[in-house]
């Protein structure tokens, strides 16, 4: 029984810190996202149909929901509280399994939703300054002037747009006057690319998490394990 002690105090501690470090990781994400929303509000997001949906509160959330699972894990491992445990494993694993579901549909539905991506971001330019729109209209000139691009599919794209009758100036590869020589490259192209330059730092960071996510289900649950059989043992 002393060898049982030993391994529950040992996970006790190990589950304890684990999720400290999650909660104050929780924390510095949750800080960032507060320092997006105050310096940079007014670049909001190119989509006209999740206009919610911005680097800031997507940060926000995430870091909500990590230091309310860190501290959750926290507590059960502290209190030695299977209560506690069980939910902290449950939450985590529903969200686990989301990103899994999430990551296999956007794989295997990637065209469709290059489609409906490049429709939204048309959608989108129709409100390029419009009042009331301000952060979008920030958010085209940041990328086009950041990517050297024009348009969704190509510059043509602003002809379309009822009611401006010039190319934005982010547009234009000089300044723009007399005549607007635009970038000859489509923005979603361009900012593919990029991804796609950067995808091996995203796998890693993606394949991290799940790791640490892993781990964290396997501590929790044996530290659950533990716990009921010193409580049986001692019943």
């Amino acid at each position: 029984m002393a060898g049982s002690h030993r391994c529950l105090g040992c996970l006790k501690y190990l589950m304890f810190i684990f999720n400290l470090v999650f909660w104050l990781a929780g924390c510095g994400l949750f800080g960032v996202g507060v320092w997006l929303a105050v310096t940079q509000a007014p670049f909001a997001t190119l989509s006209s149909s999740f206009p919610s949906v911005s680097a800031a509160n997507l940060i926000l959330v995430a870091g909500g929901v990590t230091m309310v699972i860190g501290f959750i894990g926290c507590l059960g491992a502290v209190k030695e509280h299977r209560c506690l445990l069980m939910s902290f494993f449950v939450i985590l694993l529903l969200i686990v399994l989301t990103e899994v579901i999430v990551g296999g549909v956007l794989y295997f539905y990637r065209k469709q939703f290059d489609r409906n991506a490049e429709e939204d971001l048309k959608k989108g330019m129709h409100f390029y300054n419009k009042k009331g729109n301000e952060g979008l209209s920030v958010a085209w000139d940041t990328v086009q002037e950041k990517f050297k691009c024009c348009g969704v599919s190509n510059s043509s794209d602003w002809n379309e747009i009822p009611g401006i009758s010039e190319f934005p100036r982010s547009c234009c590869s000089g300044t723009g006057r007399p005549v607007c020589k635009t970038w000859d490259t489509p923005c979603y192209k361009q900012v593919k690319d990029w991804l796609h330059e950067h995808i091996h730092s995203v796998l890693v960071f993606g394949i991290t998490i799940i790791i640490v996510q892993v781990f964290a289900l396997g501590f929790s649950l044996l530290l659950y394990c533990q716990i009921r059989r010193a409580e049986k043992y001692l019943n």
